[in-house]
């Protein structure tokens, strides 16, 4: 498609500094785009590149200038680009039919314009909303409800009863509903504690692929509105997400933790079971959580600990040999006093 500078610029609410009436086709990478070509900076390690590219037009934030550029001003280049990505390349439209190999049992209530690609088995009782995608290989157990505008990419697997709200997107390999892990001691073996709730996912949530997120002992697992997880996270029974919450890959949560709102986990974080993490946390890298803590801070470390306090640690930590010989030295010396005194 084609479309002017300046029609961008109304779209993202900026403003144009050059040619308005310049042709975009597609949007790219600064260091790989040419004419015709929009893109954009957000990091300032990229500014060096804005005289050097071959765009035709480049989102930048209020501050930049260039005598060279045509350069579409806004408040915040990464959610310009965002937006942009998503006007120059819409989603693709569904069909809104059904393959005759998908599996749809008893008692079941499809929506509007639904499409069900081969391969997708819909168990009994289930309800599924107006344009809801659900891609091949995808298993959806019994009564299970799914809202509206709803996106389930390959093998996406959504066990019994669960709950999905309407404008959700589940990757590839995703599991719903799996089993929470609760065993009770039976001298050296271990009972199994039937997992008997569910997992809620309200709406505008994003989930990660290979993300397992177990259904409650009883009761309800719960995410709630807006939260995004990436790749390959567990989340284990009885936990809530708080809304427009983040949890980076590979991070972990046990059982019965309740995290606030608009909290951040970083990559490979942690917590313990039965702990609460306030509103506006934020968790950095291979943080572990062990005890509670307070809304609004930004910990980092196993076991976590304020961030700054973990930065002088490191710097310490790397100073550690360095001290261990010091340390050798003065021992050296006091023996030596100790032996003249004596």
């Amino acid at each position: 498609m084609e479309i002017r500078l300046k029609d961008i610029a109304q779209i993202l609410d900026g403003t144009v500094d050059g040619d308005e009436n310049i042709l975009i086709r597609n949007i790219s990478g600064i260091e790989d785009a040419k004419e015709g070509d929009i893109t954009f900076v957000a990091n300032p390690k990229y500014i060096k590149y804005i005289e050097q590219t071959n765009a035709s037009a480049i989102v930048c934030s209020l501050d930049i200038s260039s005598e060279t550029k045509n350069l579409l001003k806004v408040k915040s280049p990464y959610l310009a680009y965002a937006k942009a990505i998503t006007y120059l390349n819409p989603p693709q439209k569904e069909s809104g039919t059904i393959d005759e190999r998908a599996f749809i049992g008893k008692d079941v209530q499809l929506g509007k314009n639904v499409t069900l690609y081969p391969f997708v088995f819909i168990g009994d009782g289930c309800i599924i909303g107006d344009n809801t995608t659900i891609y091949p290989n995808c298993t959806i157990s019994r009564q299970v409800k799914i809202g509206s505008n709803t996106l389930l990419h390959p093998n996406v697997t959504i066990r019994e009863e669960c709950i999905i709200g309407s404008n959700v997107i589940i990757n590839s390999g995703a599991i719903i509903g799996s089993d929470g892990f609760g065993f009770a001691p039976d001298g050296a073996k271990k009972f199994k504690i039937p997992q008997l709730g569910i997992v809620q996912i309200d709406d505008d949530v994003e989930i990660g692929a290979c993300t397992a997120i177990d259904r409650a002992t009883m009761g309800r697992t719960w995410i709630k509105r807006g939260a995004k997880l990436d790749n390959l996270i567990q989340i284990a029974h009885n936990c809530t997400i708080g809304e427009d919450s983040v949890i980076v890959a590979q991070a972990g949560i046990s059982g019965s933790t309740l995290l606030g709102d608009r909290v951040t986990m970083a990559g490979q974080s942690a917590s313990v079971g039965h702990v609460k993490i306030g509103d506006d946390v934020t968790v950095g890298a291979r943080g572990g959580i062990a005890v509670d803590i307070p809304p609004g801070q930004t910990v980092s470390g196993a076991p976590s600990m304020p961030h700054r306090d973990w930065l002088r640690s490191t710097l310490i930590f790397r100073k550690l040999p360095e001290m261990n010989q010091t340390i050798k030295g003065l021992k050296k010396k006091i023996s030596e006093l100790e032996s003249k005194i004596k």
